[in-house]
């Protein structure tokens, strides 16, 4: 499933596309026709993300709520849009871009107050501005759950993932089971500050990367890492290989039907 940052760009693509100019809205699938059929011909007003929600605005009928979840897929591409294929929900087009979406979890045309609901049902973003990290410590700092999984919890941190969750508690050497009420609320806000910085690059880099300077291949002199998913990571996926820092072997375990990444050696409990 995308994280967070991915649906932030995904609001930036369609505002530096779209915003101000009337769209042409369609859903050669037919699954989105109705909601297609009255935002066509509208100017797109805004775009913005809220975890792992994009809300596209049009001031006459509300706003799309896009949620792709495992499967939704967008393309996005400047000029004359192709003929679609049949698997697009919504597309949306002008003589000069276009953005088809396909496979999602949720494509709907909703009101002010049910994207509110929305809104208020999520955690805090480290990627909102204005969006408050004590909301999220006071449920973490009375919690028996463990951090790694409070961190995927969307109702207490909106748009972390698993590659997220993995990386960010090994850069702070926390065990990823210990229960949220053991971290200081010093922890938690350091916590926080990294995530905001690191998403905040994978907005602007279009992938993950979460080694420092220093971890870098070509300041280590190792090989760059090779994995479908890209970017350079200390944890994630790399179960079996030693770690950068210390040499331990990774881990990794089932945790909320999630799998769970960690250094044994850098994150003792």
């Amino acid at each position: 499933m995308p994280e967070g940052h991915t649906i932030h760009r995904l609001a930036a693509d369609h505002r530096a596309l779209f915003a101000g100019a009337p769209v042409r809205a369609t859903s050669p699938q037919g699954k989105f026709a109705d909601g297609a059929a009255l935002v066509d011909g509208q100017v797109l007003e805004g775009a913005e993300a809220h975890g792992k929600h994009l809300f596209l605005g049009f001031a006459a009928t509300g706003w799309i709520h896009v949620h792709l979840g495992l499967f939704g897929k967008y393309t996005l591409g400047d000029g004359a849009a192709p003929p679609p294929t049949a698997t697009v929900r919504l597309r949306l087009a002008t003589p000069s871009a276009y953005a088809d979406l396909r496979g999602p979890t949720a494509c709907a045309l909703i009101t002010d107050g049910e994207k509110q609901a929305i809104h208020e049902r999520l955690g805090p973003d480290p990627l909102r501005d204005g969006d408050d990290p004590d909301r999220a410590w006071r449920r973490i700092a009375r919690s028996r759950t463990t951090i790694a999984a409070l961190l995927m919890d969307q109702k207490i941190v909106a748009g972390v993932g698993n590659v997220y969750r993995a990386e960010v508690l090994f850069r702070h050497g926390i065990d990823p089971y210990r229960p949220g009420r053991d971290l200081t609320q010093r922890q938690w806000n350091a916590i926080w500050t990294d995530l905001a910085a690191l998403m905040r690059e994978g907005v602007r880099n279009n992938r993950i990367d979460t080694v420092r300077p220093e971890h870098t291949p070509e300041a280590m002199g190792r090989p760059p890492r090779v994995d479908d998913h890209g970017g350079e990571v200390y944890v994630y996926r790399r179960a079996g290989q030693p770690c950068h820092i210390c040499g331990d072997e990774i881990r990794t375990a089932g945790l909320a039907a999630r799998n769970l990444f960690w250094c044994p050696g850098c994150q003792k409990p």
